[in-house]
């Protein structure tokens, strides 16, 4: 997009404006066409580069000019002018939108073993003696997806649960370092979807702790909350104020006008894909990007990035290895949690010393109780700690850690306090032994625990603290998404005797909610409207919402892909279930468990007549039916009459199944032009049906 060396002609080109601001000679739409060009270069200096050329005022002025001559002339402004990004706007509401790909997590490491395994892995799944990997900085931020189509940015959203996010295109365009418009069609390119983070440099965030408490202001606690609480600002104008930056580090999607997948094809490498950004003007960790050609100088080059950590610009918590090649992507796959050829590498956890004051023993929804640990509040990265986890018994008697210790706390990945060690030669001899309960701090049922588990369970179903915290997860944001109801509001309604278990959310007595404290006619009413939409939820989300043991939200996802309605599961074995992917025998076990009783298929059975959702809808759409029901697909090279993504979308609209990788369990391999290596695997399985475009479609049609 731009050259450094390109300061002395943008320079020339903007005096030059300046001084013939009022030249009748030169057209407006020349003119506003040239001002677009000279902001946007300095737009790019500073807000990407951090290198301005330019002084404040020289800019201002500029930027004035243009405004003026767009009043004047509105036929001629345009949708990615400069002045469009700082049309300041309330956003009321942030709608749900689709990512065009899944926005997946990380599987994280820890040390050089946890590295091993994975290139071992990445080895096995490639068939390759050798892997050249990508090593880039772990931003500590909130993760963006953006949008572009015809080359403008058309929308820009969070990251959601991964599948879909809030849409923040009013929010993103006030972001410098995001292009309002990019040429990717200079790369064949006619829509894209490439993710990023949402960050405040070290230096911008100090400077505004700094005003505030001058201002007598309480002070953001970290950078990655406060920027990712910007982000869903309802007055653009305070975005603009909090200093964010965007680094965008992935492309998950992008298609030609013949919907034609071009990455495999137009850009070979995940560092070329990076490239192509920086050259369109986007913010990339590209100067900080290395290719390591072994597992050896991978290693030598994380322990000197953790050694300077503290001297890059952002808050980083680790790096993150990528296999370079894309085709090779492709093969490795992902699971329903996280890419298969992406691991991130945490850095050590900041640590610091407290007092160990007192212990909490909590119940959690599944019974177990866990020790958390009440501490002298301490700074430690860039928030305060006052509690942290003691994990269960067995840490505590290991570790020798009693009540009065001083002890040594770290933030687990810089996001979970927990405590490593007791420090006994500080002890002054009243340091107590912690007792662990016997019975449960709640009921005062009997702790039981099995010799597989190092977690003392109680066994009371009936347990309140057990329901409390069943119905929170089940009103929370990933699973049912309740708006107003929240974990304390739950607990509050319990207290009130207006919820005793799931179904109650249903049949509130939202009279008598009229009477407490802090609530009105508008609270009341959005409650409602928040547990009435919350009834069309996908059947997934419910199933995850029911807080089965060992069932994730990606394991929800699979499950109702073979089945109509939740219900359906109580027909299926152990052993059925382990057939389906990513379904091992915990959570097939599990899932069988919870379905036998009695009890739970009654509370199935009273949110069916409560009008909650528990059909599948790809299902139990009866005009697309279910003609591909149990059988799994994967599509490989370039399609010619549809997108991939849009013949994916077809399949599962008809019952089947997307897997993301050749296996055994894979029963039709679609091969497009240009085939890669799973066409190859899948001959050397010689179980899979090979099928092409032409033979795929006469399928469907028979």
């Amino acid at each position: 997009m731009y050259n450094p060396a390109d300061a002395k002609n943008m320079l020339a080109l903007g005096k030059m404006l300046l001084a013939e601001k009022n030249n009748a000679a030169t057209s407006a739409q020349q003119q506003i066409e040239e001002l677009k060009k000279v902001i946007n270069y300095h737009d790019w200096r500073y807000y990407v580069l951090a290198e301005p050329v330019v002084s404040d005022l020289e800019y201002d002025t500029l930027f004035k000019q243009l405004k003026k001559l767009e009043e004047s002339y509105p036929q001629y402004k345009t949708p990615d002018s400069p002045t469009q990004r700082v049309a300041f706007t309330l956003t009321k509401e942030f709608p749900a939108v689709q990512h065009l790909s899944p926005m997946l997590s990380l599987d994280n490491s820890y040390n050089a073993e946890d590295l091993a395994t994975f290139d071992t892995q990445i080895k096995k799944l490639t068939s390759l003696d050798s892997i050249d990997y990508t090593l880039e900085p772990k931003f500590d931020g909130t993760g963006i997806s953006l949008v572009y189509e015809n080359d403008q940015l058309v929308r820009a959203a969070t990251r959601g649960d991964g599948s879909s996010g809030e849409e923040i295109t009013n929010n993103a365009r006030v972001l410098r370092s995001i292009p309002l418009s990019a040429a990717f069609s200079k790369f064949g390119i006619y829509k894209i979807e490439i993710r990023g983070e949402v960050l405040i440099s070290k230096t911008f965030f100090e400077s505004m702790n700094q005003l505030r408490r001058e201002a007598g202001l309480k002070e953001f606690a970290n950078a990655r909350n406060t920027a990712a609480g910007a982000m869903r600002m309802q007055d653009n104008r305070e975005i603009a104020q909090r200093g964010l930056e965007a680094v965008m580090y992935h492309i998950g999607y992008a298609v030609n006008t013949q919907n034609n997948n071009l990455l495999a094809r137009k850009i070979e490498s995940h560092q070329q894909s990076i490239q192509m950004l920086a050259e369109l003007g986007f913010k990339t960790p590209l100067h900080d990007l290395f290719v390591t050609h072994s597992l050896d100088e991978l290693v030598k080059k994380l322990a000197k990035w953790e050694a300077q950590r503290e001297t890059y610009p952002y808050e980083v918590d680790g790096m993150v290895i990528k296999v370079n090649r894309l085709d090779l992507q492709e093969i490795c796959g992902a699971t329903a949690h996280h890419p298969r050829w992406a691991i991130a590498y945490k850095f050590k956890a900041k640590e610091t010393t407290t007092t160990l004051l007192d212990i909490d023993f909590q119940v959690g929804r599944t019974g177990a109780i866990t020790p958390v640990a009440k501490l002298q509040p301490v700074q430690l990265a860039g928030v305060t700690v006052s509690s942290a986890s003691l994990h269960n018994e067995d840490y505590i008697v290991e570790k020798d850690i009693r009540l009065g210790d001083t002890v040594v706390v770290e933030r687990s990945g810089d996001v979970i306090p927990q405590i490593v060690r007791p420090l006994p030669e500080t002890r002054t001899g009243k340091e107590i032994p912690i007792i662990f309960p016997k019975n449960c701090p709640v009921c005062d049922t009997a702790l039981e625990k099995t010799e597989t588990e190092a977690v003392w369970r109680c066994p009371n179903k009936q347990c309140p603290a057990q329901v409390v915290e069943g119905i929170i997860h089940f009103v929370s944001k990933n699973a049912m998404d309740i708006e107003g109801l929240g974990r304390n509001q739950v607990k509050l309604f319990y207290q009130e005797n207006f919820i005793q278990n799931i179904p109650d959310i249903f049949q509130l007595p939202y009279h008598e909610i009229l009477q407490l404290k802090g609530y009105k006619e508008k609270s009341v009413q959005n409650l409602q409207k928040g547990i009435e939409n919350a009834k069309d939820r996908s059947a997934d989300r419910l199933l995850y919402a029911l807080g089965i043991r060992f069932v994730g939200r990606g394991n929800a996802k699979i499950l109702m892909q073979y089945v109509e309605d939740v219900e359906d599961l109580k027909n299926w074995t152990p052993e059925q279930l382990q057939e389906l992917p990513e379904i091992g025998p915990t959570v097939a076990q599990s899932v069988c468990d919870y379905f036998a009783d009695e009890a739970n298929l009654h509370l199935l059975h009273q949110l069916k007549a409560f009008g909650v959702n528990t059909q599948s809808k790809q299902n139990s759409q009866e005009l697309l039916g279910d003609s591909l029901s149990g059988k799994t697909f994967l599509f490989t090279g370039t399609l010619q009459k549809f997108s991939r993504n849009e013949a994916e979308t077809f399949v599962e609209q008809h019952g089947g199944k997307i897997l993301s990788s050749v296996s055994k369990n894979l029963n039709y391999l679609v091969v497009g032009e240009n085939a890669g290596s799973k066409l190859a695997k899948a001959e050397k399985i010689g179980t899979v049906t090979v099928l092409s475009e032409t033979d795929f479609w006469a399928m469907i049609e028979g």
